[in-house]
């Protein structure tokens, strides 16, 4: 097995190539950012908007494109939520340079000209931003805000879905509790969770869990109207099933159906499944929930500035694998505890080794099909690049990130709404755009 992934990581640089042709082809069928703009498009607009302007539930297809470029701020008015709460202290403000030297700094920046992968022009960050479908981004250099902008349906005040980058939530909240001994990832899934009964999640290991290297059975092609995600949707939807409808109700329901495919700690196989059977492993080994713990252990200590919020089933259980909605600039300090090694103004938050672990990465032998990020790994529900940087990061569909790049103390998020899910076909512009406002950073 292991010789085949080699063989594959061989081919992956021409592949990049041909995700290239495909950003040009997904971008010359559609809006532009500038067009599918929610204000341009008048979604929602007016008391009450006309009909063919409204997003509306029980429709599901408000996250059809253009539409999901309003919905992306605006989850909580299709679905039930749980908050993250960041408490009733006052936010731990952030560092700003002064005006005039801000607006220099993001003159600067969007100036910045770099190759995308396996194109022959060059183009500018500013231009990146709106190839991107960008609607938020925010670069904090040494603990200081050096670049916000905004765009879209996101405003410094309103929140954004982070889609996956949930999985880096839960992750480290999982690494926090094995860290701290509350958590022994070498244990089985069913000596945790004794009510997984016959699936094939029982006899994984927490860290086959966390790693994503499970063998269980999951397709999350979306473009597949077939694919296991959409019943896995319908598994989680808190809106009451249709008549006749007998599948499984939630999440936890679906996890215990679960069949196998292959053998656990093989290789590496994203798949949302393992991170929602890794919230409730957290959940059951601390006693509370993850919203619950994500509050306790990261917005309230961190000083978050608004609540964040999570999409929940039928049942009440959080959607551990890409339910929160959270706002630009806490998204930021999260970032930068993480970069911090778990540290917030000479508070620490949790141990040191959890960063340590998740910067180690998982092994670069099991992971594969990524072309875009051909020597990579995951670990703990991030992803690690290994690049000559160390940057590892939290990501999401349709262009959500968390960028950490320790080397540059550097620290970058980015909410967006692409047109289509797959990261990888924006990587190609966005991941050499961050490391050139990185090489830009440390040379001031």
């Amino acid at each position: 097995m292991v010789g085949l992934i080699k063989g594959f990581k061989l081919g992956v640089v021409a592949t990049i190539f041909s995700v290239v042709g495909m950003i040009a082809h997904a971008q010359s069928d559609v809006l532009t950012a500038q067009e599918s703009d929610p204000r341009v498009m008048g979604w929602m607009e007016g008391f009450p908007p006309p009909a063919e302007k409204m997003i509306t539930q029980p429709d599901s297809n408000y996250f059809s494109f253009p539409k999901l470029r309003w919905t992306v701020c605006h989850l909580r008015e299709f679905l039930p939520t749980e908050v993250i709460s960041r408490g009733i202290g006052a936010p731990k403000p952030l560092s700003y340079p002064a005006p005039v030297e801000f607006a220099d700094l993001r003159q600067q920046i969007d100036a910045l000209s770099f190759m995308p992968i396996g194109a022959g022009e060059a183009m500018t960050w500013e231009q990146s931003l709106y190839a991107n479908y960008t609607d938020g981004i925010l670069i904090l250099h040494n603990g200081e805000v050096v670049y916000e902008r905004y765009f879209g349906c996101l405003e410094e005040d309103k929140k954004h879905a982070i889609m996956s980058m949930t999985k880096s939530v839960t992750g480290l909240l999982a690494q926090i509790l094995v860290a701290e001994g509350q958590l022994d990832d070498s244990l089985l899934v069913r000596d945790v969770i004794p009510e997984i009964g016959e699936s094939a999640f029982a006899g994984a290991t927490v860290r086959e869990v966390m790693d994503m290297t499970t063998g269980v059975r999951y397709s999350e092609d979306y473009s597949d109207p077939e694919a296991d995600i959409w019943k896995y949707s319908a598994a989680a939807s808190p809106l009451p099933k249709p008549e006749g409808y007998a599948g499984p109700n939630g999440y936890w329901e679906y996890l215990q159906q679960v069949e196998p495919d292959g053998e656990h700690g093989e290789a590496f196989h994203y798949k949302t499944i393992n991170s929602d059977m890794l919230g409730w492993i957290v959940s059951r080994v601390s006693g509370q929930s993850v919203t619950e713990l994500a509050s306790e252990r990261l917005w309230r200590p961190m000083g978050a500035e608004q609540d964040a919020y999570q999409t929940v089933d039928a049942k009440g259980v959080p959607f551990a694998g890409g339910g929160i909605t959270a706002g630009l600039r806490d998204l930021g300090r999260l970032g930068q505890v993480v970069l911090n090694g778990g540290e917030v103004d000479g508070q620490r938050l949790f141990p040191a080794e959890v960063v340590e672990a998740i910067r180690a990465g998982g092994d670069p032998e099991k992971f594969g099909g990524f072309p875009t990020i051909p020597d990579g790994s995951y670990t703990s529900q991030w992803w690690v690049f290994h690049n000559a940087h160390g940057a590892f990061a939290a990501r999401g569909v349709h262009g959500q990130t968390i960028y950490v790049d320790p080397t540059a103390e550097m620290v970058l998020v980015r909410l967006a709404s692409y047109p289509r899910a797959q990261n990888g076909l924006i990587d190609p512009t966005s991941l050499p755009a961050y490391q050139a406002v990185a090489e830009f950073l440390m040379a001031r």
